[in-house]
């Protein structure tokens, strides 16, 4: 027996809107991940979706359209004091030879998501509460508003603390870690970088406190250059080194934390024994606090893979000597 069906007008009208929806349907999956596709990583963008959907983080480079171009810049006199009282006018900031214009202006005390890397091999036993101490420093110097998550590096990286935990809870961890093992330093700078990715806020910084170079990485410093180049993070690190007793990686992982440091605006400190570690990581934190922020609109739009060199001058007459720190350049990823 054959079974007829009959198409009323009902059942057809059903049946289009079905399908209408089941064609949108596919529309939007196939710009969603079109989207995704196109994805690429640029200094930090001003707008409210840069600070509440960050994009995902990939070996391959995320892309986003180079729209405004923020730069941290830290100024300081002749005695390492913050400089806070200049102007937008005072400032002149060009891309390598063209000067830009200065569209984003700010000197407030800004909130940081802030990722800690902490060195807690076996070299670092005799030295661990010290670095304690200093990262003690460094959260009363901070933001109230900052938040933080902490990753230990010891044979491999692990995230300690997350951003949802207070600061006593970060504290009351630390006093549970015994540390041993080699020194995965670009693995750790790796992961920090993309946790940092889905940062709360667009300002973001890592800190890195280490005794040594690395020792048991997958990673090589060449690609943690190339991320550090195109990510939109401020590096400072400590670094713990003897000068007598220097070893060639130990002398390699000071050259990296130096160059990625400096490329981002921040700042690398060296010393050969641990004492000073709770000073500069308070100096530090409030040197994160008192920045100006200078954003400006490249006059060169064009997404051709180049390194962009920044440089930030104060143009103003001032009655002081001041030194300037300042994100020196980007990505302009094809």
């Amino acid at each position: 027996m054959t079974m007829k069906t009959v198409v009323t007008p009902a059942l057809a009208g059903r049946v289009a809107v079905f399908a209408a929806l089941f064609a949108a349907l596919l529309v939007a999956s196939s710009a969603s991940a079109q989207c995704f596709a196109d994805l690429h990583v640029a200094p930090w963008i001003a707008t409210s979706a840069a600070a509440t959907d960050p994009p995902r983080f990939h070996l391959r480079p995320l892309q986003v359209d180079v729209d405004l171009v923020l730069v941290p810049t830290t100024v300081t006199d002749s005695l390492n004091r913050p400089v806070m009282d200049l102007r937008q006018q005072d400032f002149t900031v060009l891309e390598g030879s063209e000067k830009q214009d200065i569209q984003f202006f700010s000197e407030e005390d800004l909130p940081i998501s802030i990722g800690i890397l902490l060195d807690t091999s076996g070299s670092m036993k005799s030295k661990f509460d010290l670095a304690r101490e200093a990262l003690s420093q460094f959260f009363r110097n901070a933001n109230s508003d900052d938040d933080y998550f902490v990753i230990t590096y010891s044979t491999r990286p692990e995230v300690l603390a997350d951003t949802t935990q207070s600061l006593e809870s970060i504290e009351s961890q630390l006093d549970t870690v015994v540390p041993d093992g080699s020194t995965p330093l670009l693995d750790a700078i790796y992961l920090g970088l993309s946790k940092l990715k889905h940062a709360r806020y667009p300002r973001r910084a890592l800190l890195i406190i280490s005794d040594g170079g690395d020792n048991d990485s997958r990673y090589r410093a060449k690609e943690i250059r190339e991320m550090v180049q195109e990510s939109d993070v401020q590096i400072y690190a400590m670094g713990i080194f003897n000068p007598l007793t220097i070893s060639v990686e130990d002398r390699q992982g000071k050259k990296l934390l130096n160059d990625i440091s400096g490329a981002t605006g921040g700042r690398a400190s060296f010393f050969s024994a641990p004492d000073r570690l709770p000073e500069v990581a308070a100096a530090f934190s409030r040197e994160l606090r008192n920045q100006y922020v200078l954003g400006y609109r490249p006059r060169n739009r064009e997404h051709d893979g180049t390194v962009r060199r920044i440089t930030v001058k104060v143009t103003a007459a001032l009655t002081r000597p001041v030194q300037l720190s300042y994100k020196r350049q980007y990505l302009a990823t094809r």
